[in-house]
């Protein structure tokens, strides 16, 4: 039974998965071209109610809700998107440096790594962002930096098992180079699994900078996050609760939807 029902759950969970990242998706896009209001237009009264003029109403400062929740879309997938390209390539560079080292030093970069990994993804971000100044590239750097620990050791594990295989060795008894290994037998097992990791590593970057700017540490005004809009709206969650609830739903929508991608992903790559 089981079995049926598995690829029937897996088709489900990408489906379900793609429709709510691709409506998210979609209104980042949008915003690019068009946007109801100018983000830092605050000319429609503090803490209005939705309507014709504004149809989530307005924020404590005037500001179109519906106009910052389109901005803070493409905050969120642009900082995430980012981040997990750069922990993406240096995770992977890292791990095959690793994989393909020799004893001493594979040691050496496992224990680096699994100190990095003791300390919460949310942490190092913390740091990053307070070294340097708050911004875009800030937290995507610092998202960046902190999530590629946790890529570089499961690359390197795969990178190790995938060295273990016979054909690895006839393929070096056959004159194969080692770049030449790599590109043709490594990459190709590896990177399925590497992909519902980065999957995954998408939703979290997504929590991690809204919780950077609901700190105070993410990218600043204008840009339109939505962590900084539940924080600016927690004042005024009972008398106005749009502004809060807007933002964490489109928060949970994004993350679920991406955690059921990558699900649907991993059950495919299992068949």
């Amino acid at each position: 039974m089981s079995g049926v029902t598995s690829p029937v759950r897996g088709r489900r969970s990408l489906v379900i998965g793609c429709v709510l990242v691709g409506a998210i998706l979609a209104v980042a896009v949008v915003s690019l071209l068009w946007l109801p209001y100018d983000p830092s237009d605050t000319s429609g009264g503090r803490l209005s109610p939705p309507g014709a003029a504004h149809l989530l109403g307005t924020d404590k400062l005037g500001r179109d809700l519906l106009t910052q929740l389109m901005v803070g879309a493409r905050i969120a997938l642009t900082v995430g998107a980012g981040s997990v390209l750069l922990g993406g390539v240096l995770g992977v560079a890292a791990g095959l440096v690793a994989g393909f080292a020799s004893r001493w030093l594979d040691d050496v970069l496992s224990a680096g790594l699994d100190i990095l990994i003791a300390f919460p993804t949310l942490l190092l971000a913390m740091v990053g962002a307070a070294v340097r100044e708050a911004s875009l590239g800030s937290a995507v750097l610092a998202i960046g930096l902190a999530m590629s620990a946790v890529v570089a050791r499961l690359t390197r594990v795969l990178v190790k098992r995938v060295l273990a295989q016979d054909y690895i060795t006839a393929s070096r008894t056959s004159g194969a180079s080692w770049p030449r290994v790599i590109v043709e037998h490594v990459l190709p097992n590896i990177w399925p699994t590497l992909l519902v990791n980065l999957a995954l590593q998408l939703g979290l970057a997504v929590l991690a900078e809204a919780s950077l700017s609901y700190l105070g540490l993410g990218p600043p005004p204008p840009n339109a996050s939505w962590g900084r809009l539940l924080q600016e709206a927690q004042a005024t969650v009972l008398t106005a609760p749009t502004g809060a609830v807007a933002p964490g739903v489109l928060l949970v929508v994004l993350v679920v939807g991406v955690n059921l991608l990558a699900d649907g992903l991993r059950d495919r790559r299992a068949r």
